[in-house]
Order: C-alpha cells, then sequence, then structure tokens
C-alpha cells in the first residue's frame, strides 16, 4: 500500500515514516510543505495520504486544502488529516463530498501505533476514522435537535461507534452486548434519524456523518 505523508516537523514525519514502514506500508513520498503536496499529488497516484493539517508556507490549512483539491481531482483519494486540535470545520470540509476514503485523527492519536495503522487502513480502504473527540463534539452540537434528542444514551454510544468507523462486531466488544442488540440499536437509529439502513458500513457511517454535520 503507497502513502503519501505531508508533515512539517522532522521528526514526527520522520517517525510516522518509520512506523507505517514497519507495518509494511510503502512510502512513495514524504514531504514537509504544501507546495511539496500539491506536486506530489500530481506527479503519483497513492493508495492513502496522511497529512497535516497546518503545513508551510501558510501553516493555516494549507494541508487540508491541498487533500481536498487533490480529492477533486480525483474523487474518493482517500486522505487521512492530522490536527492538534479539534476543529468541526475541517470535519465538515472532509466529509462534503460524500465519496469516503477520509479521516481526522487528532496528532495524540498517533502515540499508539495500532490504532493509528488500523485508522490509515480503514480510510485506504474507503472508509471513515473520525476522532472520538470530533464525532462528541458533533452529537453534542446536535443533541438538542429533533429527532437526535429522541435516540436513547445506549443509542448516542453505538452511533458514536458508528461515526467512528467501527464494524457491528467492534462495538457489540467495547460494549459488551451482543451483535443482535448492536443491530437492533443501529436500526432504532436510522429510524429515528430517518436514514434508510444499509449493508454497506462506510456508506452507512458516511450517511450518519453527513446526517449530523448538516444545517
Amino acid at each position: 500500500m503507497r502513502v503519501v505523508i505531508a508533515e512539517d516537523l522532522f521528526l514526527l514525519r520522520d517517525g510516522l515514516v518509520r512506523m507505517l514502514d514497519a507495518f509494511d506500508f510503502e512510502i512513495a513520498a514524504a514531504v514537509g510543505t504544501g507546495p511539496e503536496l500539491d506536486r506530489v499529488f500530481a506527479e503519483l497516484e497513492p493508495d492513502v495520504a496522511v497529512v497535516d493539517v497546518r503545513l508551510p508556507p501558510s501553516f493555516s490549512d494549507e494541508g487540508l486544502q491541498c487533500a481536498l483539491r487533490a480529492r477533486r481531482r480525483r474523487p474518493g483519494l482517500p486522505v487521512l488529516v492530522l490536527s492538534q486540535h479539534v476543529e468541526q470545520l475541517y470535519a465538515r470540509e472532509l466529509l462534503a463530498d460524500g465519496a469516503g476514503g477520509v479521516g481526522y485523527l487528532l496528532k495524540d492519536r498517533v502515540f499508539d501505533a495500532d490504532q493509528f495503522v488500523d485508522a490509515v487502513r480503514r480510510v485506504a480502504a474507503g472508509g471513515t476514522a473520525m476522532d472520538p473527540q470530533v464525532i462528541q463534539q458533533l452529537l453534542s452540537r446536535r443533541a438538542a435537535d429533533e429527532p437526535m434528542g429522541n435516540l436513547t444514551s445506549r443509542e448516542r454510544e453505538v452511533l458514536e461507534l458508528m461515526a467512528q468507523g467501527r464494524s457491528n462486531t467492534a462495538i457489540a466488544a467495547q460494549l459488551f452486548v451482543t451483535e443482535r442488540a448492536v443491530a437492533k440499536h443501529t436500526s432504532n437509529i436510522f429510524g429515528k434519524l430517518d436514514l434508510a439502513p444499509s449493508d454497506d458500513d462506510n456508506r452507512r457511517v458516511l450517511a450518519v456523518l453527513a446526517y449530523l454535520d448538516r444545517g
């Protein structure tokens, strides 16, 4: 699996290269600026890109904008964005096209190698990997809205894990319930949110996230 890495801090960039290399990823390029990332996206076709939101020379959201431009040229290009802080705007922009293959993690998650590598693989496969703190903020922002207010506390827990990209099996294991119970909660959630159920987990998660973030 070919990976492009964009991170301006050399030590973190080098750490990402070494970590992903240790898990048998092929590092196609590792760059530290927005212009370099634009050039890499124009020249290469990576399977997934891991991109810091803030890159030189602007140090604003240059990395994110480079990734979004690349996804417009190549719809569905898998991109996992790293950020120092939770910014709901970044999550909204990533999810806007509904094409899948997106992730948004806080940089702290990088220090858990298994969790981070799982997120990279999930995004590369066309799924989502949203940081739990991002999901909690999105849920909190909509908690009082109808029909979000109709969800039970357990359904909200299931929804948070769904939004992170977890499968029913993973949700059941984390909540110590049966997969049948998770399937029932999921059905209730879709009913209350007026979203049609689907066997496609990635599409299901994108639909839930799109609903949470609209308005």
